[in-house]
């Protein structure tokens, strides 16, 4: 396997720091939450009790899972791309501005959370990936022959 097949793992690194980096904001906001409103029992009694208190810092957790949901899609994806040899520039390029997208809908997210651009960039992001899963399809019906 070359350089540039492999280079498709960059991003995905990019992509798995960005998860840790959404999850350490969550941990930090919800110690933090807790210091200074201290929990009862019936706070975190069930499930819809934990959902109340925590809800003046429920948008990174929000975030965390939003980010294991379109970006499972990715994750699958660069396995296939590396194994078939089809981690073609175009998809590193495609890649990168996936996760790049995915960065800026996490900032938004959890920052000033402007509903109708972080919406953009989300769809945007969705429509790159599935260009990548397109192309991909492709490669592999060409590499296949028949698709068979």
């Amino acid at each position: 396997m070359g350089a540039m097949n492999l280079a498709i793992l960059w991003p995905t690194v990019a992509l798995a720091g960005l998860i840790f980096v959404v999850w350490s904001v969550l941990l930090r906001k919800r110690f933090a939450h807790i210091a200074a409103n201290r929990p009862t029992a019936a706070d975190f009694a069930n499930a819809e009790a934990v959902g109340r208190y925590f809800r003046p810092v429920e948008r990174p957790a929000q975030n965390l899972a939003n980010l294991f949901e379109m970006p499972v899609l990715y994750f699958a994806l660069v396995p296939l791309l590396v194994l078939t040899g089809s981690a073609s520039p175009a998809q590193v390029a495609l890649a990168w501005i996936f996760v790049t997208l995915r960065v800026v809908h996490s900032a938004i997210h959890i920052g000033p959370n402007t509903v109708r651009t972080r919406a953009r960039v989300y769809i945007a992001s969705s429509i790159v990936l599935f260009a990548m899963w397109l192309g991909f399809v492709i490669d592999l019906l060409a590499i296949t022959g028949t698709g068979a």
